[in-house]
């Protein structure tokens, strides 16, 4: 099926349906967006994380046991 097939079969549902596409479709196209952002995101500061003793300096007391005192 095509887009213009699509868009035609759509243009024939009721208002509340194509309301409800249209939120679903732009949902899906903001979670896309928003994990692309972040992967790009996370991507550009690998080296910074893997070089920069500042930002990883709690990274030693990850072997330690954590203890709640209570």
């Amino acid at each position: 099926m095509s887009t213009s097939d699509i868009l035609k079969e759509i243009n024939l549902l009721p208002f509340s349906e194509k309301l409800f596409i249209l939120e679903k479709a732009l949902k899906d196209v903001l979670r896309y967006n928003y994990e692309h952002q972040m992967t790009v995101a996370a991507e550009a500061l690998e080296n910074e994380y893997k070089t920069n003793t500042e930002l990883i300096a709690f990274s030693n007391l990850d072997i330690e046991g954590f203890y709640e005192t209570k």
